[in-house]
């Protein structure tokens, strides 16, 4: 090969690797919200419409969700999207006054609701694809804080819409002016694996803003089972030293995924309100995600919140009656004061509506005739209260 076909060779091999980088970029950089757009959908588009008059009651509401996964991904929070279930424009249209953002930090392949292992970890491949800073590659605490970052710097950019919650004097604070529609964020993790095995990170996950947080996800961890892990175990002495820590911290223990063993020792365990943040009833949709009757009453004996969730595994139906549904049916077996929204935004599932449906609940709610005053106490009320019992005061 002469000297000048090798140039050209070489030349043509540049604009081919060129062509080739250039496509490996475009797909990480679209592979986030490509991803979302598979995941988090919604059975019903928006708009969403309800009579002048449930919209104008709704629009009084103090309206709370325990539970959304929103900061999983790589969108903006302060921009409106048509991808995902949530943004702060979307918050505020639907009147959300207080959010739960809980952080994942570890899915493992093929996830299922029946068991899961702990030999495989897809928030990695996310976090690479997604250029998360390369300490979060193997770390789950890493994630967390990582992502608490990325709320933290939502707040700061939001001009006062977005607050982040860490004590009760700001959830006073946000309830009191409830009339300037700023969203209060609540940081939670779901699981315990941010703790990587050591009750001392609970300090550095805490300064970070953390005040909730569940033994286990899709898998156990050293603190407990999970009702879709492996063993399925209850609390371990860790996770019963957890418990403590947890109260001794004023922060909030939500049970969500705990397996039953876990979360009969947890309420039993307990001294403070416990919430499960996103479930529904077997007695409505009987499956291995969803809790019995003894474990609703075990939430409701400790004080605390069973937030009824909005997709397809937890109600078995793809519309607001079918969420409502649920909520009758717990309300039925542990009183109305004890249930709440846990929608599971952005969680990887395809819910009846996006945010700006909740207007929806409302009127579903109504149809079913319940009270005004019993569903306020449904669309936040109740939250709210737990929170202001088990937040710290300062």
């Amino acid at each position: 090969m002469s000297l000048e076909h090798f140039k050209r060779g070489i030349a043509r091999k540049g604009i081919l690797s060129s062509a080739i980088v250039a496509s490996f970029v475009s797909a990480v950089l679209l592979a986030p919200r490509v991803v979302e757009r598979k995941y988090n959908r919604v059975h019903l588009d928006p708009a969403y419409t309800v009579s002048s008059d449930t919209d104008d009651f709704h629009q009084g509401l103090l309206i709370a969700d325990l539970h959304a996964d929103s900061l999983l991904w790589g969108r903006d929070l302060l921009q409106e999207s048509k991808t995902g279930h949530i943004d702060v424009p979307r918050l505020q249209q639907a009147n959300v006054s207080l959010q739960v953002f809980s952080v994942v930090s570890t899915i493992p392949r093929n996830l299922n609701i029946e068991r899961n292992t702990t030999s495989s970890d897809m928030v990695k491949l996310l976090a690479i694809v997604d250029r998360w800073p390369p300490r979060t590659w193997n770390s789950p605490k890493a994630r967390a804080l990582y992502q608490a970052e990325r709320l933290r710097d939502f707040a700061s950019r939001s001009g006062g819409q977005l607050v982040l919650l860490r004590t009760s004097a700001d959830l006073r604070q946000l309830v009191a002016n409830q009339a300037a529609h700023r969203i209060g964020a609540l940081l939670a993790t779901e699981g315990a694996q941010p703790l990587e095995g050591r009750i001392e990170n609970l300090d550095e996950l805490y300064a970070a803003g953390f005040r909730m947080m569940s033994p286990a996800h899709f898998t156990d961890t050293e603190i407990g089972g999970s009702a879709s892990g492996e063993r399925k175990n209850g609390l371990t002495d860790v996770g019963r030293c957890w418990v403590r820590a947890m109260e001794a911290k004023s922060m909030t223990i939500d049970s969500a995924h705990a397996s039953p063993e876990t979360l009969r020792d947890v309420t039993a365990l307990a001294t403070k309100p416990v919430v499960v943040s996103h479930t529904g009833a077997k007695g409505v949709c009987n499956n291995n995600r969803n809790l019995s009757d003894e474990a609703l009453r075990s939430v409701a004996r400790t004080g605390g919140v069973v937030g009824v969730g909005y997709w397809e595994t937890a109600v078995c139906g793809g519309d607001a009656d079918a969420v409502v549904r649920s909520i009758q049916y717990v309300a039925g077996v542990i009183g109305v004061e004890h249930v709440g929204l846990g929608s599971d935004f952005d969680g990887a599932t395809t819910t009846a509506f996006d945010v700006t449906g909740l207007r929806l609940i409302t009127h579903s709610l109504r149809e079913a005739h319940f009270s005004e005053h019993d569903i306020a106490l449904i669309m936040g009320g109740n939250v709210v209260r737990v929170l202001a019992q088990n937040l710290p005061r300062r």
